[in-house]
């Protein structure tokens, strides 16, 4: 039997690729909000961008962990009922190229953190940062560097766990609980499986929070 979705609550229905960028000059400027998504490599960024959108093919998933080397707008609208009324919205969820790539010069890490950076200070639309983290290693000293260079953006981090199907239920509960204390934000850190769906709803009541606002 098919799935019978709420279309009451706050949900995705359409999403499309929008543009690139390598360079402030690049960015996309005309007033709509933006949420970014970054995290290492091999995290499962872009199936979680695709279950997330619920296109399979929207974000392209490659078998080289850091492919992605240019900053992503995809175009979002979504909507939800508030009222008895449709409320729709339009926003660009923003994919930024992982850290922690294996396989590339110390220049070209520099330069692609130089210009993610700027993208973080200087996007007038940017207002959520979500870092993602695999829940299996909760404690990467890459991803506490990550965490600590994110904070000085200012911007409010969101940390989504991803992989979360591949852990016991108490391993997962572990897990997170680490991940509160080593990552510490304004909200609790979200368990995602791209796989099962689990964390999909939660992640975007947050982003509702977020975009509606």
């Amino acid at each position: 039997m098919a799935e019978i979705k709420d279309i009451t609550k706050f949900h995705i229905f359409s999403s499309a690729y929008f543009a690139s960028a390598v360079n402030r000059s690049q960015y996309v400027t005309d007033g709509k909000k933006e949420i970014a998504f970054i995290g290492r490599s091999n995290v499962g960024k872009s199936s979680l961008i695709n279950s997330l959108t619920g296109r399979k093919k929207l974000a392209y998933v490659s078998r080289e962990p850091g492919k992605t080397r240019t900053i992503n707008y995809y175009a979002i609208q979504s909507r939800r009922i508030e009222n008895e009324e449709e409320q729709r919205q339009d926003w660009y969820l923003v994919d930024l190229p992982g850290y922690g790539f294996a396989k590339t010069s110390q220049e070209n890490k520099d330069s692609w953190s130089s210009f993610i950076d700027e993208y973080m200070k200087k996007s007038p639309g940017l207002i959520m940062i979500g870092l993602l983290l695999d829940l299996r290693h909760p404690g990467l000293p890459i991803d506490l560097k990550a965490f600590d260079w994110l904070k000085k953006a200012g911007i409010p981090i969101q940390i989504i766990a991803t992989k979360g199907d591949k852990l016991s239920r108490n391993d997962l509960k572990k897990n997170l609980m680490q991940m509160k204390k080593l990552f510490p934000t304004a909200s609790l850190p979200l368990a995602y499986s791209s796989l099962t769906g689990e964390g999909r709803d939660a992640l975007l009541e947050v982003i509702e929070r977020k975009i509606c606002e």
